[in-house]
């Protein structure tokens, strides 16, 4: 007799908020592929001599203060956007995961050594961080990933260290050590597959944090660069249309509310199995 394996009797569930904000998610990590090819005009290019134009057929998004089309024009900031903040977590969390499970396990002085540098770091506000370096670098997408990641390396390695300590003193890693194995071996095999489900939730937290702190940062001036734009700095340079209720200011600030919005919504739904490991 055929045994059929649904998600339910494997004891997960999904939700259906959580899908839907995972196809949003992925329409636009789709969108952040392809975005600057199935623009309708170059996102530099002046199509219409009203600027802050309405939304038409012609321009689903209206234009900005100089007349170019929107829809084009987050459609290229998505690049930039999730690009750059993808980039910045993977390290970030990268970072945290191995310098947390190797303080976890190595103890003594490397533990002490680490956490007190990266609490140093931590103790610095974000987006002070974020200014001073970047004003005094000045603004290029290395340097804003190499800030982003350095900015919250310290939360996840706390978070991954905590997580560590807890799996570094179960019966398994004890008898694991006892016979011999290696660190190398014990993060490798024991510690690191123990806590993948919650570290990958609170990477789309951090994913977020970042999203959103890049977007302030692009705000100030201090985040990506003209020609090229991010949803920040689209928003930035058509603040003088909000008092028109213009749909430049409003369409990037949607695109990130929709991204961010959805990554919490899909955290927040993620199969049980895995919230359950979260918690």
């Amino acid at each position: 007799m055929a045994i059929t394996l649904s998600p339910r009797r494997m004891g997960w569930h999904v939700s259906p908020v959580g899908i839907l904000a995972a196809c949003v998610i992925a329409f636009w990590a789709v969108i952040a592929v392809i975005g600057p090819w199935i623009a309708p005009h170059p996102p530099g290019e002046i199509v219409d001599y009203d600027f802050f134009g309405p939304l038409t057929a012609q321009y689903p998004m209206g234009t900005d203060y100089l007349g170019r089309d929107m829809l084009s024009r987050v459609l290229a900031g998505a690049r930039y956007t999730v690009g750059i903040s993808l980039a910045a977590v993977l390290i970030a969390v990268s970072a945290g995961v191995v310098l947390g499970m190797a303080a976890a396990v190595t103890g003594g002085w490397v533990d002490t050594v680490i956490s007190r540098v990266l609490d140093a770091i931590s103790s610095i506000p974000s987006k002070l961080f974020g200014l001073v370096v970047v004003a005094a670098i000045g603004s290029s997408i290395p340097v804003l990933i190499g800030v982003l990641a350095v900015v919250y390396t310290p939360g996840s390695y706390r978070f991954a260290r905590a997580l560590a300590v807890n799996v570094n003193t179960m019966d398994y890693v004890t008898v694991a050590r006892a016979r011999g194995e290696r660190t190398a071996y014990l993060i490798r095999h024991e510690i690191l597959p123990n806590i993948l489900g919650p570290v990958l939730a609170d990477m789309g937290l951090r994913f977020v944090f970042i999203v959103l702190l890049l977007s302030g940062l692009s705000f100030l001036g201090l985040g990506v660069q003209p020609p090229h734009a991010d949803w920040g700095s689209l928003v930035r340079e058509n603040m003088g249309g909000l008092s028109f209720g213009a749909p430049a200011v409003l369409m990037p600030s949607v695109a990130i509310a929709t991204l961010t919005i959805s990554v919490n919504l899909m955290i927040d739904n993620l199969p049980t199995r895995i919230r359950d490991r979260s918690d």
